[in-house]
């Protein structure tokens, strides 16, 4: 069972790679537009289904590699799905998602890096999940004033 955690937290690996935080979300990135969710329903309900996994996994792992390791890298993935939803379906678009949600995921400012602070797996994924939110709000802001 714990081969499976270290699997889904990793994401089948890529966070045993340097910068595989970035590398995570450019493939949350691919396999959105490669394999759209279709509607808002189910790309919000495939967002909730991979925070749930992540918050699971991340708290068994976090026993094992410690707090908020490197090799987690489902944060990052929840965190580009968030920013993600209900975005068009176009390379531009998700291009600029995926700068954003990395600026905010890295600067962390308005309270992302306290959500660190949380418990276990709550932690892990919190601080990329409102990076997420933020990136999310602001590429709504682009994209309704045609910025782009």
């Amino acid at each position: 069972m714990i081969r499976l955690h270290k699997l889904i937290a990793s994401v089948f690996g890529i966070g045993y790679a340097k910068g595989g935080g970035t590398y995570a979300a450019i493939a949350c990135c691919i396999v959105w537009i490669l394999i759209p969710a279709g509607n808002i329903y189910w790309q919000v309900f495939f967002t909730l289904l991979i925070c749930t996994i992540g918050v699971w996994s991340s708290n068994v792992v976090d026993a094992i590699w410690g707090k908020d390791s490197s090799k987690v890298v489902i944060d990052e993935v929840a965190g580009m799905m968030i920013t993600l939803i209900a975005v068009p379906l176009n390379w531009k678009y998700i291009a600029a998602g995926l700068v954003l949600f990395r600026f905010f995921d890295i600067v962390k400012p308005l309270y992302v890096r306290s959500m660190e602070k949380l418990p276990k797996g709550w932690g892990v994924m919190a601080d990329d999940l409102l990076a997420g939110v933020y990136a999310h709000v602001v590429l709504g802001i682009l994209l309704y004033y045609e910025i782009f």
